[in-house]
């Protein structure tokens, strides 16, 4: 085969992919999964023409070789630049557009996109939003998902906004995995086989019945058994726990009720209040 037929596959070629880009860039920002059947069916015809008119000839495995080369090779040199080059990565991917400010939908913006007001109503769904006037922005990205910040009043509170103090989060080890006991895990949360084997007979579990174990950052043990058809009892400690010190506190004020002293009513009273406090922030952690 000629070297001429080369250079006539590598110019079809890149103009394919010219072509190809351009009408993806007029499809807007959707992902995979927002085509409707009809757009995802036209672009798996166009794959197929690009493929055939990227080639040309029929019965050559070598010619076919070099093309499959071009549009793998060149898809990669494009995502490389846009790695180096952030001009280069926004003309190619575009950039992030504004769909929703201050409970305000931006038509225009949406427009451009080619978005229906049903399209950006089912991408808010998805985040669990249901009302425009909820959100304070939302932003549609360059890879067709949709970024959502609910207005003030409308987050959920958080721990800082209770005045709590939570205790930071560790990551779960992996005691107990296939039946055989992770040693060098075990000894990471600082327990031994002797606490190990308790915590199994808590829940009626023999070890070679257990896929995987884990213990987490408050030092209580959950497994998954071989035989998913067996229910596992959850862990009562921490509840038991919140309904002792709860327990406590009834007495103190029953207590103080009870007596005819001032002194140790003041006493009770005092002490019933701070088991209250300590409730309140306890129950986060200790109720299931």
């Amino acid at each position: 085969m000629e070297v001429s037929a080369y250079f006539d596959i590598f110019w079809r070629t890149m103009s394919t992919l010219i072509v190809l880009f351009a009408l993806t860039r007029l499809l807007g920002k959707k992902q995979l999964s927002q085509l409707s059947l009809f757009e995802y069916a036209v672009g798996i015809t166009v794959g197929n023409i690009a493929a055939g008119v990227s080639i040309g000839l029929k019965d050559h495995f070598l010619p076919g070789i070099f093309s499959l080369f071009l549009w793998m090779i060149v898809p990669f040199l494009l995502r490389w630049a846009s790695i180096k080059s952030r001009k280069f990565r926004e003309w190619m991917l575009g950039k992030p557009t504004v769909v929703i400010e201050n409970g305000k939908i931006q038509e225009d913006n949406l427009a451009k996109q080619k978005y229906s007001v049903a399209d950006l109503m089912q991408l808010l769904r998805r985040k669990n939003v249901f009302s425009v006037a909820d959100v304070e922005f939302a932003v549609l990205e360059t890879s067709g998902d949709l970024s959502v910040l609910m207005k003030k009043e409308k987050q959920p509170p958080n721990a800082a906004d209770l005045g709590l103090k939570p205790a930071p989060e560790k990551q779960p080890h992996t005691v107990i995995l296939e039946g055989q006991v992770q040693e060098e895990e075990l000894r990471k949360v600082g327990y031994n086989h002797v606490w190990l084997k308790t915590e199994l007979e808590k829940l009626n579990v023999a070890l070679e019945n257990v896929y995987i174990g884990q213990v987490d950052s408050y030092g209580q043990l959950s497994v998954d058994i071989y035989d998913d058809q067996i229910q596992i009892p959850a862990g009562q400690e921490r509840q038991l726990l919140l309904a002792t010190i709860k327990k406590c506190q009834a007495d103190l004020e029953l207590f103080s009720l009870a007596t005819d002293s001032k002194e140790a009513k003041a006493m009770y009273d005092k002490n019933a209040k701070r088991l209250e406090k300590m409730i309140v922030r306890l129950s986060r952690f200790l109720q299931p």
